[in-house]
């Protein structure tokens, strides 16, 4: 379990630490978020500083801030992870044709050839880690969706490699804030 803050207090005193000015329903909400474990969901408009709380509670706490921008067009490979289809071609190439299917199969499907994009980064981080889904509402249902088995599961299924040990469960829930 992460336990980002102490208490609403002490929440408040780091993030002032940092150069964040929050109010205690701020703090409260921070500190609960990071005691439960739970996304946190910012809204307001332009300007207010909702990014920036999601930077705050990074450098109030030490871990890294993983950010997935969204946008209209947003894909599950550019949010999640691509295979890296170029060095896969190499390595069956290279392989010839004594190696049977299944094992170049095998071969091709590991972390060696897996480009990683910010949901899946954040989720396999073994560190602390502030994962930012930024401007959520301007993403499809098909990425909404992805989003959901990850703010749910903290996992997501990768076909080739399923979840688990080979696939993407979170090794350490990232402490998400998703902003509309």
């Amino acid at each position: 379990m992460t336990t980002w803050f102490d208490s609403p207090a002490e929440a408040g005193k780091r993030l002032h630490d940092v150069g964040y000015l929050a109010d205690a329903a701020t703090t409260t909400t921070a500190y609960l978020a990071g005691a439960l474990e739970k996304p946190l969901l910012v809204e307001g408009p332009a300007g207010v500083g909702k990014t920036e709380l999601a930077k705050a509670v990074s450098r109030a706490t030490g871990a890294e801030l993983v950010r997935l921008q969204c946008y209209e067009g947003l894909d599950e490979a550019r949010a999640l992870y691509e295979w890296n289809y170029k060095k896969q071609l190499l390595r069956i190439q290279a392989a010839g044709h004594d190696q049977a299917w299944e094992a170049t199969h095998d071969d091709i499907f590991t972390d060696e050839f897996l480009l990683t994009r910010p949901l899946l980064t954040a989720i396999r981080r073994e560190q602390p880690t502030v994962l930012l889904i930024d401007e959520v509402d301007k993403t499809d249902v098909e990425v909404e969706g992805l989003l959901l088995e990850v703010l749910s599961d903290f996992q997501v299924t990768i076909p080739e490699m399923g979840t688990g040990d080979r696939g993407a469960a979170a090794v350490r829930r990232p402490h998400l804030q998703r902003e509309p």
